[in-house]
């Protein structure tokens, strides 16, 4: 297997805190492997919509995405958000490049089918260009991938960060040896949501089904984990999933295959 890469994604609660994510993005610059962020922005994106009248919709931890809904998106992860994360990755020596799945065609996406949900311009990922990444890498470049694709035909589509992050991490594996880390505001997957230190060192499938069928996961850890173990079974090397504050430490929610 050739080099390693780490593909680390950050959501919107530490994208939204100067100090959470100036803290973290010092120690993602520390990483000596090569490395690709991507990043959500859902609060931010929220928090205008509500500025604008209209009130966020969201579905299992997926946001409903009509006309307008899509622009605000557009227009906070590809324009607001990824430029900062890139203007304060370049002020600590890191050459980083923001991009969108649009950018030299990196991610096409299918918009996602009616039913059973309407979820309106919402993007499954169809494809990453591995290429693309890889002579960016190679430039010495990272790449700072926001959650908005295209298909191919010119309409843009907002996808789940946490299915960008695991679809870039999938694709990646077929030419690197790939660890895949979901950084948030939490310790790990909690068995108690109302305990930080009640956090599970490990799961496996089973596990996750339990806790689903159980209410114990729900909202945005669904996604979450539905793409950690589509990761590991597409044969990323790990995932983990932690507190952004603790990227440098062997913490965290450890997903197994089995």
């Amino acid at each position: 297997m050739s080099k390693s890469l780490s593909v680390i994604k950050i959501g919107g609660n530490v994208v939204d805190s100067p100090e959470a994510l100036e803290s973290f993005l010092d120690d993602f610059v520390a990483l000596t492997k090569d490395r690709i962020l991507v990043h959500g922005g859902g609060v931010m994106a929220s928090q205008t919509l509500r500025q604008m009248g209209i009130e966020p919709r969201m579905v299992d931890g997926r946001r409903i995405t009509d006309a307008e809904t899509l622009k605000v998106a557009v227009s906070v992860y590809a324009g607001w958000l990824n430029k900062t994360i890139v203007a304060k990755l370049q002020a600590r020596g890191c050459n980083a490049i923001g991009i969108s799945g649009a950018d030299g065609g990196v991610i096409e996406a299918d918009i996602r089918p009616k039913k059973p949900i309407d979820y309106g311009f919402v993007g499954d990922v169809r494809s990453v260009d591995v290429k693309f990444l890889e002579m960016l890498l190679e430039q010495g470049l990272t790449p700072v991938i926001c959650a908005v694709t295209h298909d191919g035909k010119g309409t843009l589509l907002n996808t789940n960060a946490d299915t960008v992050a695991s679809s870039v991490a999938k694709a990646m594996a077929a030419v690197r040896q790939v660890s895949l880390v979901f950084c948030f505001e939490k310790n790990g997957v909690l068995a108690d949501p109302e305990d930080a230190d009640s956090v599970i060192p490990r799961i496996d499938r089973a596990c996750f089904e339990k806790m689903k069928a159980s209410g114990a996961v729900s909202a945005g850890m669904i996604p979450k984990l539905d793409n950690a173990f589509a990761a590991i079974n597409a044969g990323v090397h790990r995932v983990i999933i932690k507190n952004a504050a603790n990227l440098g430490k062997t913490v965290g929610t450890v997903i197994k295959n089995e």
